[in-house]
């Protein structure tokens, strides 16, 4: 889980150093980044029931057999593609690693030591987050990028033996089969609309190719909501979201998750291109956003307990919404302090927002649906994040493209500067153009506003809802028998 954690984060750092050596453009860097999301959110689901069935231990093995694989493909990749398709392997294994890591522990440990083991993970994996970028930084600095891939193989390796020697084998025969034909339609459904979203900037938004794209999601996905809603033993079980409190409290964790992806993916090449800091220097300059992460998400129980949480999730959207608006005054003469201000900001805002907005989620659900709703939860936070850096990223790269001054320039050259602010500054530096780097910053810092203008009326629109529509009371937790299946996305929040 210490793996999965600084994973998450620890490529966002590396974008900008490989955008300049496999000449990525802004569009295939969020592929790199949303391969992984997208498979590990499709795949989720269907993962905990193959472990379920087909024994937890085997699946534990085989997905970080997984992850490892994909770590030293993308290690050795030596283009885009490559590192796509490994990253999608990773989201493979993620998504196998994830549930059962966590399902397993009721097999090992009693009642009284289930919850130190769950504060464990979850302490395992809420670390991870702020080490990836100060882990990747110093390996940037040190060595080639492939080193960001290659730091999980031993990580995994050790996994595998621990599950191999220590871990006793467990499953339940009697879960619901495998839906692969839902399984599928997610995947493909998920797959279509993102590469929609991140290939629209480039083709045109009236492309035929983007267009027929958003259609066949849009089939894909309504076609997976019928055929749950029709199903006996649903995986993802959309009856759930007819409770009030589980929908708008799922509905803010995933709004949440939408925006946290976004501002980590478009900040890493504003610290490096832009402010001219190394890749070490970047990671430990997203520390204020972590930082206030953890802080209020150890905060927020008492002030929970005294205000209620339809007060505390509405407030730490107000608090993220603020912070992005901030945000969005940067300008090229703003330097670190001001970015730090505003970070250390929406750190506090998305603590004090999503970890109330799961725990109500959970706490919402009759007990004999909490696994089931786990799941779902956990599922849209992740097609959430998926989302985020596609749409945002799209929106970034759009307004980059037509605000850089290009003129001048030949057109191979001027065609490469539009793919990103690293590639700008490449060919600036090249050409000896310090016109060309100086409107790539101002073009940069334009789009990070704009996106992030975006990103604070998103937060407020899900505060205004979080006020509006959540329960004022909370609602009482299921029984001590189902609180695995509570605590378990509760505490994966807390990353």
């Amino acid at each position: 889980m210490l793996t999965l954690g600084f994973d998450l984060t620890i490529l966002n750092v590396a974008l900008p150093t490989m955008a300049g050596d496999l000449g990525a453009t802004t569009g295939e860097q969020q592929w790199m980044a949303d391969a992984y999301v997208v498979v590990f959110a499709a795949l989720m689901l269907p993962a905990g029931l193959i472990g379920d069935r087909f024994g937890r231990r085997r699946m534990l093995i085989a997905g970080l057999t997984l992850f490892l694989a994909g770590s030293l493909v993308g290690a050795l990749a030596g283009d885009v593609n490559w590192v796509v398709a490994a990253r999608a392997f990773m989201g493979v294994g993620g998504a196998l690693v994830t549930p059962l890591a966590l399902s397993v522990l009721p097999s090992l440990f009693g009642p009284d030591e289930r919850t130190k083991a769950v504060g464990i993970i979850s302490a395992a994996s809420a670390l991870g987050l702020p080490l990836g970028p100060i882990i990747g930084g110093w390996l940037l600095n040190h060595f080639w990028w492939g080193s960001v891939f290659l730091v999980n193989v031993p990580m995994a390796a050790i996994g595998i033996a621990a599950c191999v020697f220590l871990l006793p084998e467990t499953s339940d025969p009697a879960s619901p089969k495998v839906d692969v034909l839902s399984a599928a339609l997610t995947a493909a459904g998920l797959g279509a609309l993102v590469y929609a979203i991140i290939e629209a900037p480039d083709r045109g938004w009236g492309d035929a190719l983007v267009l027929a794209m958003f259609g066949a999601a849009v089939v894909l996905l309504a076609t997976l909501v019928l055929r749950e809603r029709q199903a006996a033993h649903p995986m993802l079980d959309m009856t759930l979201l007819a409770h009030r409190g589980f929908l708008f409290n799922t509905l803010a964790a995933t709004l949440v998750m939408f925006v946290l992806s976004g501002l980590l993916f478009l900040l890493p090449p504003y610290l490096q291109a832009v402010l001219g800091h190394d890749a070490l220097g970047t990671g430990v300059r997203l520390l204020p956003m972590m930082g206030g992460l953890l802080v209020a998400a150890r905060a927020g129980q008492p002030v929970v307990a005294r205000f209620g949480p339809r007060a505390v999730v509405s407030m730490g959207l107000v608090v993220l919404a603020f912070a992005a608006l901030l945000g969005s005054r940067t300008t090229v003469d703003s330097g670190y302090g001001f970015t730090a201000l505003w970070l250390s900001i929406a750190g506090v805002g998305f603590g004090f927002s999503v970890v109330p907005a799961m725990d109500g989620a959970l706490a919402a659900l009759p007990r004999d649906r909490a696994g089931s709703g786990s799941g779902l939860l956990m599922t849209l936070r992740q097609v959430g994040a998926a989302i985020g850096i596609a749409l945002l990223g799209s929106l970034l790269a759009g307004v980059f493209r037509d605000r850089l001054d290009v003129t001048g320039l030949p057109t191979r050259a001027a065609d490469t500067a539009g793919d990103s602010v690293v590639a700008a500054h490449l060919i600036g530096d090249k050409l000896g153009s310090a016109h060309l780097v100086a409107s790539a910053n101002s073009a940069y810092v334009h789009g990070m506003g704009v996106t992030l203008l975006v990103c604070g009326v998103t937060a407020l629109v899900a505060a205004l809802l979080a006020a509006a529509f959540l329960p004022s009371g909370a609602p009482e937790r299921p029984a001590d028998g189902d609180a695995p299946d509570v605590v378990s996305p509760v505490a994966d929040a807390r990353q």
